[in-house]
């Protein structure tokens, strides 16, 4: 690990040299470039020189102890000894998590794709409620939040919502939320008062660019037509909404949220191009866990990651055995609680493997 961090904090030293040099200034590409490499490395080399800082600390810190004799003066050293002792192993830590490989998608924006599975009519109106949650976050971090298509029920439910949310960090916060999200509750329309068990299931795409995936205009096949709503709502009299196929893949993407049909087309290729990039990653990620069996970055959906409990007021996330009573507080988008467990849980996985 040292030697690691000794390229890397010569590589920031290297940077700011060049950074200094004012003829770099007339290549701005060269420029911006440096810029982001000397960002992204700054905060290892940072802890590595508080790391090295403390070395000599605790060299002091224990002969000032060894030649003291008043016992007083001992406890002192000896606690100074201990908070140091712990910051060094906090330092080795936040090192080692560091430099450990980054997903490549952590800065990438978000197509949130959520969708009622069992349960009819009471799934659909928990869909709406996870969507609820995830847009509430997103005003808490201060991201913008599109929906792309949706797909309502006739009393306030989705079938289907996708959504674009856009801001930095959204797919590091947001990529621990994919998978089978059960509910558990009285529905509005049980006369019995008998509770009822049903499941949405979540996607989290990163957003891909133009230059992540290519694709062949030869290969997609674009339909129009008339956008319908639930109850004759957002029925339009042009052929405004678009079905875009992906011939290679069979991937059928549908938008119908605009009235143009130029912008629920773009839209339409933002979601296909999202969806191509996780198709890929995810066969990549199925021929590494092929290879060697690790459960990090796996993307299996088919596994109930979290039980909304409406009785008990209470939230598990099953993946880490955490349970929180405070339901509603994490309906209402306050899902750091469950993410910053789930990031820290993962992170220390990552760097056992």
């Amino acid at each position: 690990m040292f030697s690691r961090l000794d390229s890397v904090a010569e590589k920031f030293r290297k940077l700011e040299e060049d950074l200094g040099n004012p003829d770099l200034l007339a290549n701005q590409k060269e420029y911006q470039r440096l810029v982001k490499e000397h960002a992204e490395i700054a905060p290892i080399v940072e802890a590595y020189r508080q790391y090295l800082k403390l070395g000599p600390q605790i060299r002091e810190n224990q002969e000032l102890l060894e030649a003291e004799d008043d016992p007083e003066m001992r406890d002192l050293f000896r606690q100074e000894a201990d908070r140091l002792a712990r910051e060094l192993e906090a330092l080795e830590v936040s090192l080692k998590l560091l430099l450990a490989p980054k997903d490549p998608n952590d800065d990438k924006n978000v197509i949130l794709e959520i969708r009622a599975g069992t349960g009819g009519e009471e799934a659909a109106l928990f869909a709406a409620d996870l969507f609820r949650m995830y847009s509430r976050y997103a005003e808490l971090r201060r991201w913008k939040t599109e929906i792309l298509d949706a797909h309502q029920t006739g009393i306030g439910g989705f079938k289907e919502i996708v959504a674009a949310i856009t801001g930095k960090g959204a797919y590091s916060r947001l990529k621990y939320e994919r998978g089978v999200h059960r509910v558990q509750r009285v529905p509005a329309t049980e006369s019995q008062g008998r509770i009822h068990t049903s499941a949405v299931t979540v996607a989290v795409l990163p957003e891909a660019e133009e230059v992540d995936v290519y694709i062949d205009p030869n290969d997609i096949r674009v339909d129009v037509f008339r956008s319908s709503g639930p109850g004759g709502q957002s029925v339009n009299t042009t052929d405004s909404a678009v079905r875009v196929t992906h011939i290679p893949s069979g991937l059928v993407v549908i938008c119908q949220d605009e009235k143009s049909q130029h912008k629920n087309k773009a839209k339409a290729l933002k979601v296909l191009r999202a969806r191509l990039l996780d198709q890929m990653q995810s066969e990549q990620d199925a021929r590494i866990a092929q290879e060697r069996k690790s459960q990090v970055g796996s993307g299996d959906r088919s596994e109930r990651i979290r039980t909304y409990n409406f009785p008990q007021n209470r939230v598990t996330d099953h993946r880490i055995n955490l349970t929180l009573y405070k339901l509603e507080f994490i309906l209402g988008g306050a899902i750091d609680e469950i993410i910053d467990p789930l990031a820290t849980h993962f992170q220390a996985e990552a760097l056992k493997g």
